[in-house]
């Protein structure tokens, strides 16, 4: 998934949030406080995976976000749940923060009422816009870093999800610190834990997020409820070759719990990178990994096209 961080209501667009919405997301965050809570939290995420290959498919609202956006975009989040079932004979979502107009208990409400309705579940929330770096050295910036992320943790709940994904953005001047990063994201994983909720990392941007340190990061939390979101191609990004993304989808299927992303193809500034889907399913089931797939088609043509392309050749790889 590439990130953009398009200004909203409280957010001054460059990656802060103004009082107002800080004390927007405290307070919507309250609503959901009561959702789901545990006097023993689980040591380690006890999830239920489904086995059958359509199953563990899911589709990313992502790839269609020309149709979310304004001033031409049609599409509504609460009508997402049905056309994915209804184009793509799959179950399960993963939403975009982005696409949600609200978070307020009202809304997250009628969302789970549409996914009910349409025998559809929510299989991760991509969390793109933190509003601050987990390892910004100004202690109110990474606290609202932490503090996002958890209201994202709350929305988890009220939707079913099983986790979310939170994006480690960089901060101008200052070189990826994974100390910092892992002892703020462990308060977030920890606050997770206390809701069931997984908290993923994936390896998104190539200045800040890549594979190796992401492992890195995960490593030092000591969290299992701290994971890693696999990405199949956005590791060709770096332009270090097929055997670079290979070796860092690896090692982040190591470490992977709840969700990963099918992508064959990834287009930057004019190059085209693909990486073969056969063999990175090969890497995921030699991991033993259980969870979920979620497609995202993320280069030129049609997205619709594209994603019935990814989940043909993802059933045939889970199949055989």
């Amino acid at each position: 998934m590439r990130l953009t961080t398009p200004s909203r209501r409280g957010d001054r667009g460059d990656g802060t949030v103004d009082r107002r919405g800080f004390l927007g997301l405290a307070a919507a965050g309250a609503l959901f406080s009561a959702t789901r809570a545990f006097s023993s939290p689980a040591a380690e995420p006890a999830i239920d995976f489904p086995t059958a290959p359509r199953d563990r498919l899911a589709v990313a609202s992502y790839p269609f976000r020309k149709d979310f956006m304004p001033p031409g975009g049609t599409m509504k989040l609460l009508d997402f749940p049905r056309m994915v079932v209804e184009r793509f004979q799959v179950k399960g979502i993963e939403p975009l923060d982005q696409h949600f107009p609200s978070t307020d208990a009202a809304y997250v409400e009628n969302f789970r009422k549409a996914l009910d309705s349409a025998g559809t579940h929510v299989v991760n929330i991509p969390v793109g816009q933190v509003h601050g770096s987990f390892y910004d050295t100004d202690d109110a910036r990474r606290n609202l870093a932490i503090a996002t992320s958890k209201h994202w943790v709350d929305v988890a709940v009220a939707l079913g999800s099983p986790g979310i994904r939170v994006h480690l953005r960089g901060v101008k001047g200052v070189q990826p610190d994974a100390a910092l990063a892992s002892a703020s994201l462990r308060e977030v994983a920890e606050y997770g834990q206390r809701k069931q909720i997984v908290v993923n990392l994936e390896n998104d941007d190539p200045s800040s997020e890549d594979a190796f340190f992401l492992v890195e990061v995960i490593e030092r939390a000591k969290t299992p409820w701290l994971r890693a979101l696999p990405d199949f191609c956005n590791s060709m990004l770096l332009d270090k070759g097929a055997d670079y993304n290979y070796r860092a989808v690896t090692a982040m299927f190591q470490h992977a719990c709840t969700i990963s992303h099918v992508k064959e193809i990834e287009t930057d500034k004019g190059n085209l990178f693909r990486v073969n889907l056969e063999k990175t399913f090969a890497i995921a089931k030699q991991a033993g990994y259980k969870g979920y797939f979620s497609m995202e088609w993320d280069s030129d043509g049609d997205p619709y096209e594209g994603t019935e392309h990814l989940i043909a050749e993802s059933l045939k790889a889970l199949s055989g």
